[in-house]
């Protein structure tokens, strides 16, 4: 929800209209080469257009498309990505996919400028911001989880240290002793 100021007084609510579920954002989102992108197939289905359709507007715009906004995909990656989403290996596609970035998706509402267009932009940028949010805070939970490990280590170290001590002190005791003093064989 967006709030509009017209006044001092006047505070309006205009809402943004969410065209697509969020989860089925969520599920077309993908972790490859260790950053999270959107396949060119997966986002031309989005906006309402063929695949081939947006991949003309990227290719007369391949300036506003560096590399760490959109690269393709190689043959392993590809096939890996089809056995996690179980896609079909017949017929299909041509060429390998193009894998959008979060900054490649923002460049998309450049080349495409159908209302729908914009309006799935829009949400798939805030879910990237959300995830991105999530990301660092799951970070500073690692973090403190690996102090936490270290500092359990330092005692399961100490612990081991006592009870090896303890080892060696029942040892002691269940060895004989030697008397001191008087024996009475010695007599």
């Amino acid at each position: 929800m967006y709030l509009q100021f017209k006044s001092n007084n006047d505070i309006t609510a205009k809402q943004t209209l969410s065209i697509i579920p969020e989860n089925i954002l969520l599920n077309k989102i993908y972790e490859i080469r260790g950053q999270k992108v959107m396949l060119d197939s997966d986002l031309a289905e989005l906006y309402g257009v063929e695949t081939k359709r947006l991949n003309e507007q990227i290719r007369r715009n391949l300036d506003r498309f560096p590399e760490d906004f959109m690269f393709q995909l190689n043959e392993s990656e590809f096939k890996n990505l089809k056995s996690q989403i179980a896609t079909s290996s017949w017929g299909g596609r041509r060429k390998l996919p193009y894998a959008f970035t979060e900054h490649g998706v923002l460049m998309l509402s450049s080349v495409l400028n159908s209302q729908q267009a914009i309006q799935v932009n829009i949400q798939i940028v805030r879910i990237f911001t959300r995830l991105r949010n999530l990301l660092s805070e799951h970070t500073e939970l690692k973090l403190e989880i690996a102090d936490i490990k270290t500092h359990l280590q330092n005692h399961d170290k100490n612990i081991e240290l006592v009870f090896s001590y303890l080892d060696k002190l029942i040892d002691k005791e269940n060895q004989p002793r030697k008397r001191i003093g008087f024996k009475p064989d010695d007599l």
